[in-house]
């Protein structure tokens, strides 16, 4: 199913844990405060402990966004094992089914003005008879966010994703950075100006490492990236006009999502 005429971004990562439901969440956060109607959506969560109910991933989404969709369309398919989707779904006797999941996305997008759909594990990840997470991300049709480290090995592996989308030829919007310490060593200094010189995509943000609850690193890194000198770039990678981004804030006052 195809993205044509839809606002929205399919965020991977370069690796498990590399902070991709973080950022997704900072963005969903970012433009509701805005007034933007943001929809987000979790198709494959594992490691859920009551798969009855959200998972982390998911529920950090749905607050961050202040989204009020059923849980199933938020996240189609939640596994209780720690394991890739494939792997889990096989446990549980399950088939992931990318029509469910296509259904899921375009049910949310009717609804909103920018919809975030945040991956499991990288782009080469397996969910189901030999299809990769690159696979769901080529019928949904949104464009590429991709996720990375900020450690060494950041840059062979950021490359490779970003040459793997371009192989598969799905359109990339650019990098987020995620997790940069107070204080870099010289890898973690150099990376950002790295990936930008050598990547086919742009460097939009590099977040900081914060403390606090999920939730709290949210409403932090939302406040850091509204000042960010890199922001006119992000926007415009998401298709988003610095007006766009306000749409409504100034109509009916910044709304506090989540609350």
């Amino acid at each position: 199913m195809a993205a044509a005429n839809r606002a929205g971004i399919f965020i991977t990562g370069t690796d498990t844990g590399v902070g991709k439901t973080l950022v997704a969440a900072v963005l969903a956060r970012f433009l509701a405060e805005r007034g933007l109607r943001v929809g987000v959506c979790k198709p494959i969560e594992s490691g859920v402990a009551n798969p009855a109910e959200l998972g982390p991933d998911a529920g950090l989404l749905k607050w961050a966004a202040g989204s009020s969709e059923t849980d199933d369309l938020i996240s189609p398919y939640r596994f209780s094992a720690p394991l890739s989707p494939d792997q889990a779904a096989k446990l549980e006797n399950c088939r992931i089914d990318f029509n469910k999941t296509a259904e899921a996305v375009d049910s949310i997008t009717k609804k909103c003005d920018f919809t975030i759909i945040e991956g499991a594990g990288g782009l080469m990840a397996p969910l189901a008879g030999g299809l990769l997470v690159a696979d769901l991300v080529k019928q949904l049709g949104f464009p590429l966010l991709v996720v990375a480290r900020t450690e060494l090995g950041t840059i062979n592996h950021t490359l490779l994703t970003t040459f793997a989308a371009r192989a598969m030829e799905i359109p990339t919007a650019g990098i987020i950075l995620s997790g940069m310490p107070e204080t870099p060593d010289q890898a973690q200094q150099n990376a950002p100006h790295a990936l930008a010189s050598l990547a086919s995509c742009g460097v939009l943000a590099c977040l900081p490492r914060v403390d606090g609850s999920e939730q709290q690193k949210v409403q932090s890194l939302a406040q850091i990236l509204a000042s960010s000198p890199t922001l006119p770039w992000l926007l415009s990678a998401l298709n988003l006009t610095p007006q766009a981004a306000e749409k409504n804030a100034r109509r009916q006052g910044v709304r506090n999502p989540g609350e």
